[in-house]
């Protein structure tokens, strides 16, 4: 993957350095732009994030010699997804940007799954579709520009998959993320698309694609406008034992 790149004002090329990170699902995942390329850590770790994503991200930045400081800003996954995990990542990055004194720019969790398909398997219509427990997914619908980015046809949703209204979608269609293994019978009757076995949860490589036209266009904000994205306003106590 290339880098967009930038012009000083005397013409000359810059190269931006992001870190991306995401908790967001059962996986943690962090990812370094960096002199053209992506260096990337996936790792499947339920219920280990916050112990797991700092040392990644340092093994990151050592591996590359590089230091927060020398960073021009922090991409984060803003859900949907767990609501610990959300609350994580955002946390985590905040805190390195106050410290580093850097922008952050929040990704769709949908968004990077689709991402992951252009990547992948060159796909130009996709849904993702995370299981959001307590039988519902988080879902959305996408397409490929002409730039090979991803944008949204809908609108993110947590839906019952069995209530799920037909998505209309013809053509070749890409199914991702953990929702279609779980919901693979509900989901098809709304959208028949091909289930991409081999994406399942976000991976913050596919966060620096979408962020980079977004430095580019000046959306990074201050690391206390960071704000997840969790979607459903459901809370944990349904979960417990005898609620």
């Amino acid at each position: 993957m290339t880098p967009w790149r930038f012009y000083n004002k005397q013409g000359r090329t810059i190269k931006v350095k992001l870190l991306a990170l995401d908790t967001s699902t059962e996986a943690c995942s962090v990812a370094l732009l960096y002199q053209g390329g992506v260096i990337a850590l996936d790792e499947v770790c339920p219920q280990q994030h916050s112990k797991r994503i700092l040392p990644m991200i340092d093994g990151l930045l050592a591996e590359t010699g590089l230091s927060l400081t020398g960073l021009d800003g922090i991409v984060f996954g803003r859900g949907p997804g767990s609501f610990t995990g959300v609350r994580i990542g955002v946390s985590v990055a905040q805190g390195l940007a106050f410290g580093a004194d850097l922008p952050v720019f929040g990704v769709s969790t949908l968004a990077a799954m689709a991402q992951a398909a252009v990547r992948l398997h060159q796909a130009t219509q996709i849904v993702a579709a995370i299981d959001a427990r307590m039988a519902e997914v988080y879902l959305a619908s996408f397409a490929c520009d002409a730039n090979g980015i991803v944008q949204p046809l809908t609108a993110e949703q947590a839906v019952r998959p069995q209530l799920l209204a037909p998505l209309g979608l013809s053509g070749k269609v890409m199914a991702v993320g953990t929702g279609w293994q779980t919901y693979a019978a509900e989901l098809q009757r709304a959208q028949p698309a091909r289930i991409a076995s081999d994406i399942l949860y976000p991976s913050a490589q596919d966060m620096l694609s979408l962020a980079q036209q977004a430095f580019r266009d000046s959306l990074f904000v201050s690391a206390e406008q960071a704000e997840p994205v969790y979607v459903r306003d459901e809370v944990s106590w349904k979960k417990l034992p005898g609620r």
